[in-house]
């Protein structure tokens, strides 16, 4: 509940689905307010804990029409999302979206916009930044110049559990004890802790209402990259890391190296790479005046990747960079969907009596994929992941949120769960680089005597020549993969019933307790 005498609010946070956002909801429930979330698909937020804590409304930052509802009642609405991915035009839609959303603000009644941006390097102009940096800096200026107050918080490298600014640092120094790198290693960079971030966002709520303005966050430390890649390896108890620098490696060389030893895909590590090219230092704390540092905070930067690494070690990992879909993922209506619009649909199925019972069959369903594997020819999925990087993909290195379950919403490698109903189905929608729309259905079924069923079904939507001419140009190794995919599940199934230990290590059983 709300502390002392601070006003109980209706917030509404958008991209509750993304990494930020879907840390920010419980944060906002657990200071007394009302959340509404505003969500493209809001069955991505029907397996989140907190989801029957808030009112879920389907709407998009890009359809002013949708934001009019969502708007009602508001007090405080956050804005965590953008176009970043969407192409070469994402700066004209990052700027269209925020000039409508403060227009809906404005109409409504809002009473503070609060968004989160990138910190700007001091005296650079404008046309000097990143197109990333640019676009979140405008987006800032769009509402801090709209009739709704506004706190726009300025944030450079966020380290937490799951953030792709700590994933692309973790892989980094545990994979390449010697490195070669980039010139921007040595840039200066404020980093700060994700808790921290959700402080500041949640104290802004707030503010008093002449307060609109741009604050500056970041921890106390201030490092290089390549400080912050040798204090890594020593929180984590690694060797010394030696690295060694190449002035000629452009942000674009670095990105297509980031995804080569990350899982973060090319589309986003060269955002990354490009915004550390100049110096991202806070310049002040106002924020404190606003938002007052408890003892201990902000965190430092070795406390903070100690508390993210216990995190994924214990496999706490909440939300991910990964958490929010893929710009231009499909969205075309399932093909189990009564007006599924037809066209051609390609179908490999697969049914296997198993020895196992119901409850261990969907212990291996649920547990597949990140360190599990697909149970299927490693080799074929190794080289689908590698062509899928590619080309700009996101591959095989997502891995998994949570090593033993899996909700609604969640990225699996190169898939992202799109419906899961415990004991019985988990169906995956393909997020690779295809010439189509392709989805993998996974069924646990009663068979006789108690023991299960297993079935499984791969379906393909071509999209033009080039969709028909990839189904049959791999339908020869579907005996191999999709056949020998059904033959290990069940087979891995009917070992894991045999063990004396029913909870054994990524076979957990569907009633423990825990999101």
């Amino acid at each position: 509940m709300a502390s002392g005498d601070a006003p109980r609010l209706h917030c509404l946070v958008t991209g509750a689905t993304g990494y930020i956002g879907g840390r920010l909801v419980p944060g906002l429930l657990a200071a007394g307010h009302q959340v509404r979330c505003l969500a493209r698909s809001p069955e991505k937020l029907r397996d989140h804990p907190w989801a029957g804590d808030v009112e879920v409304v389907r709407g998009d930052v890009t359809d002013a029409a949708s934001l009019t509802g969502a708007m009602r009642g508001i007090d405080v609405a956050y804005y965590l999302v953008h176009a970043l991915g969407t192409g070469s035009g994402f700066e004209a839609t990052d700027r269209e979206a925020s000039r409508a959303f403060a227009a809906q603000a404005h109409a409504a009644g809002v009473r503070r916009i609060v968004y989160l941006g990138g910190l700007v390097p001091a005296d650079v102009p404008p046309h000097d930044l990143s197109p990333h940096l640019r676009s979140r800096a405008e987006v800032g200026e769009v509402f801090l110049q709209s009739p709704v107050p506004t706190t726009a918080l300025r944030a450079a490298v966020i380290i937490g559990s799951g953030s792709a600014s700590f994933e692309m640092l973790r892989y980094l120094t545990e994979r390449l004890p010697v490195m070669v790198t980039p010139s921007w290693v040595s840039t200066r960079i404020q980093p700060i802790a994700v808790r921290d971030v959700l402080r500041y966002l949640v104290g802004s709520a707030t503010m008093p209402d002449d307060v609109n303005r741009w604050f500056d966050i970041g921890g106390p430390d201030v490092l290089t990259y390549e400080a912050m890649m040798h204090r890594y390896a020593r929180v984590a108890g690694l060797p010394h890391r030696l690295i060694l620098r190449v002035p000629m490696l452009t942000p674009g060389l670095s990105s297509h190296w980031i995804g080569l030893v990350t899982p973060v895909p090319r589309g986003l590590a060269r955002p990354l790479a490009e915004s550390l090219r100049h110096e991202v230092v806070c310049h002040e704390h106002d924020i404190e005046r606003y938002v007052p540092d408890p003892p201990g905070a902000p965190l430092g930067f070795d406390e903070a990747l100690a508390l993210a690494l216990r995190r994924v070690r214990e496999a706490q990992v909440t939300t991910r960079w990964s958490s929010a879909s893929l710009s231009g993922a499909p969205s075309d209506p399932l093909p189990t969907d009564p007006d599924w619009a037809g066209g051609s649909l390609y179908t490999d199925r697969r049914e296997l009596p198993t020895d196992a019972s119901q409850q261990a069959l969907w212990r291996v369903i649920e547990g597949i994929g990140g360190d599990n594997g697909w149970y299927s020819f490693p080799l074929a999925w190794s080289v689908r992941g590698w062509l899928d990087r590619l080309v700009g993909g996101v591959g095989l290195r997502r891995g998994r949120r949570d090593a033993n379950r899996l909700r609604v919403g969640d990225s699996l490698d190169f898939w992202r769960v799109e419906e899961i109903e415990p004991g019985h189905l988990l169906r995956l929608r393909a997020e690779m680089r295809l010439p189509g729309l392709a989805w993998l259905e996974m069924y646990c079924e009663p068979g006789p005597n108690g023991r299960a069923v297993y079935r499984q079904r791969a379906l393909f939507h071509p999209h033009g020549l080039l969709g028909h001419l990839y189904w049959w140009s791999v339908a020869p190794f579907h005996s191999v993969v999709f056949g020998g995919m059904a033959r290990n599940i069940t087979g891995a199934a009917s070992r894991a019933d045999e063990l004396p230990d029913r909870d054994s290590p990524g076979l957990p059983d569907r009633d423990a307790s825990g999101p």
